[in-house]
């Protein structure tokens, strides 16, 4: 059994055939977990997630580049998009309750920093402030709901780990089980075994099937500690690079590893989904 544990088929992107995704990938052995990015898609991830007796989650949180009016455009290696993004007020009451007292609610997230996508037309150091004021915010739910947490960061390690490394002294420090994920990870290997000292997990997507960037970390890093994720509908892998990506296709992320590890793909499948089981309680 695999498990992406990071998609959004919550967004519109699968407005017209989310079900049958989900119904398809389920079929093909991948359970899921739906992560929104804001009050919107991460009510629907909690509607789809409770539509189903097994095999969906959700988690729920406030995507960094949410806090701000911005067109957001991208035509990278992650694909192209393209949206613009409304800003919305945090509502930590909003979230709680989304969360409370609902089993298929894994997670907070995804939550973070973001200094990729920026308005242009405010202050900048003032938007990064508010980004990391607000993440936590969302670290402190997580926590008031003993959940785990999942993590964006794009081009803001240096002010993401200080902020993580402040909280796990606080409140995580004794705690013997994972207590999250840095998902699509993007460091290099010696920030990877920084987050690894503050017990979180790493996650990899498609990405690493056509760029090699991780592939020395991905060889030299526990199994035990790293995740699989697709971040559908962004960054399908090869042999679909190029288009829209979807749950089942984590497979080929696991392939990849098990390729660089020298391991058996049977092996990687049946970790990443014990690791998952372990920090998400799926």
């Amino acid at each position: 059994m695999y498990i992406d544990t990071h998609c959004h088929l919550n967004f519109k992107d699968f407005k017209d055939d989310a079900d049958a995704i989900i119904r398809k990938s389920l079929g093909d052995n991948t359970q899921m977990i739906l992560v929104g990015s804001e009050q919107k898609t991460s009510r629907r991830a909690v509607e789809y997630a409770n539509k189903y007796p097994e095999g969906v989650y959700a988690a729920i949180g406030l995507h960094p580049i949410h806090l701000e009016d911005i067109a957001v455009k991208n035509d990278s290696a992650e694909g192209k998009y393209e949206f613009t993004s409304r800003a919305e007020k945090f509502d930590y009451d909003y979230y709680y309750q989304l969360a409370k007292d609902n089993k298929k609610v894994v997670a907070i997230g995804e939550i973070g920093l973001d200094y990729f996508h920026l308005p242009v037309d405010k202050n900048i150091p003032e938007v990064k402030d508010k980004q990391q004021a607000i993440l936590k915010e969302l670290l402190l739910l997580a926590h008031n709901l003993s959940l785990p947490v999942i993590i964006h960061c794009r081009d803001a390690h240096p002010d993401l780990l200080p902020i993580l490394t402040d909280f796990y002294q606080q409140y995580k420090k004794d705690q013997t089980k994972e207590w999250g994920v840095v998902h699509c990870f993007s460091g290099d290997q010696k920030l990877a075994g920084e987050y690894q000292k503050l017990n979180l997990m790493i996650s990899f997507t498609g990405l690493i099937t056509f760029a090699k960037n991780w592939d020395e970390l991905i060889k030299n890093f526990p199994l035990a500690k790293i995740m699989i994720e697709t971040d559908a509908p962004y960054m399908a892998p090869v042999p679909y690079r190029g288009k829209r990506n979807e749950p089942a296709y984590v497979k080929y992320v696991a392939e990849r590893i098990a390729q660089l590890k020298g391991i058996n793909a049977k092996e990687v499948e049946d970790m990443t989904f014990a690791n998952a089981q372990r920090v998400f309680g799926v």
